[in-house]
This record gives structure tokens, C-alpha cells and sequence, in this order.
């Protein structure tokens, strides 16, 4: 069971494997864990590297600090992460590339800001989960 059926299923919002398959905004969510937790893929110190390497250092250094988040473009998401990791998450979410920069810059500044507790970059293997539960609750709300 992945990170996103399980933060759902403690929500209350536990989706069938059809469900979670058809829907695009939950798949993208998960594709985005995904790749802020997998070393292999450079995990969240790889995608905040990607951001201030496309001069969006202070954007990214907003949603990991304790202040206000600030917003993000889809130019902006399409701009640090490149072509070939948004067509990877396009893909495993089912969207369209352009669909995938636009929901990364609703759900990326919360996971970032989720990921990251008290301003700290740690390991997001090791997160605190009932963080995230915090912002799934948020985009989804409980039923």
C-alpha cells in the first residue's frame, strides 16, 4: 500500500485501486511523494537543488522556512524540473505534461512545506507523516 492509499485510508477516503487509477489530482499527488522521497531520483534535496539551480531559490527557500509559502507558476514548476521529470510525472499520473506543471504549483509548495517541519530539511524518507496527513486532509477533506 503506498504512501497516498495510506494517508487516504486515515482520512477516511480509501480509494480501490480503480478509483486511485482514475483519478488524475490523487495520482499526481503520489507521483509527487514519490519523487521528494526516492534518493534514487535525487528525493527533496535533488528537487530543491532543481529549483535554485533555475534561480527559484528564494520561491522553493519559502516553502521550506516557517513563514508564508509563496505561490508557484506552472512556467515556473515546468522551468526547474525540465522536460524529462514532467513527462515522468505526466505519465504516471495520466495528465498532460502542461496539467502536471499546474498541479505540481498547487500541491508542491504544502508537501515541500509539509516535508520540511520547523524550516528543517531532513530526510524525507523519515518525515513526519501525521504532517502530511495535515495537508491531505486539506486538499481532500474528510468524508
Amino acid at each position: 500500500m503506498g504512501l497516498l492509499d495510506t494517508a487516504l485510508g486515515m482520512l477516511g477516503n480509501t480509494p480501490s485501486a480503480t478509483e486511485n487509477s482514475s483519478n488524475p489530482q490523487q495520482m499526481l499527488i503520489q507521483a509527487a511523494l514519490s519523487m521528494l522521497t526516492q534518493s534514487q531520483n535525487g528525493g527533496l534535496q535533488g528537487l530543491i537543488g532543481s529549483f535554485q539551480n533555475a534561480g527559484l531559490g528564494e520561491l522553493v527557500g519559502s516553502w521550506i522556512g516557517t513563514g508564508q509559502n509563496l505561490p508557484v507558476s506552472a512556467e515556473q514548476i515546468q522551468q526547474a524540473l525540465g522536460g524529462l521529470h514532467l513527462d515522468q510525472l505526466a505519465q504516471a499520473s495520466g495528465l498532460s505534461p502542461s496539467a502536471t506543471a499546474g498541479g505540481l504549483a498547487d500541491v508542491l509548495p504544502g508537501l515541500i512545506d509539509k516535508l520540511t517541519p520547523n524550516g528543517n530539511v531532513t530526510d524525507a524518507e523519515g518525515f513526519d507523516s501525521s504532517a502530511v496527513l495535515q495537508h491531505f486532509s486539506s486538499l481532500f477533506g474528510s468524508r
